[in-house]
């Protein structure tokens, strides 16, 4: 995403107008909009102080991620009790089709017995219950596959 479009999407999020950030920053209502249409560059200084205007740090505004933010609203506004009829697996396998066709190919009795293991030990040494263990589980294989273990 452009830092443009970062800064848009932060202001909109933010509940401000143009014209309100360009009153609190001293600059023209032209200026914002140049700004978030990457015509042109905030300074370092009115950098910070849209970072200090949308609440947020100049590292978050500049890696401001829309779809992050939007995914984060859409979980946050799903009922547990909705969550609880999705199939998961289903909804992923659009985006990741492996998904829905390697229980034919992998044989996951093998895999089993020690996925289990791990998860009673998380459940017995940290005192995880059962969902938070499988996520602890998940989270780690995540940190392995990307090299940060």
């Amino acid at each position: 995403m452009s830092l443009g479009s970062s800064l848009y999407h932060a202001r909109k999020k933010s509940g401000l107008s143009q014209e309100n950030v360009a009153e609190k920053l001293g600059v023209s209502r032209q200026t914002i909009s140049k700004w978030e249409t990457g015509e042109t560059l905030p300074d370092i200084r009115q950098s910070k102080g849209l970072a200090m205007l949308y609440h947020m740090t100049l590292d978050e505004l500049i890696e401001y991620d829309f779809d992050e933010q939007q995914a984060q609203h859409m979980i946050d506004s799903i009922s547990d009790e909705a969550q609880a009829k999705i199939d998961w697996s289903k909804v992923w396998s659009k985006k990741y089709p492996v998904l829905a066709t390697y229980h034919q190919k992998v044989r996951i009795g093998d895999y089993a017995p020690q996925l289990r293991e791990m998860l009673t030990q998380l459940q017995v040494d940290y005192g995880y219950n059962s969902t938070d263990a499988v996520l602890v589980l998940k989270d780690i294989l995540a940190r392995v596959w990307k090299g940060q273990m």
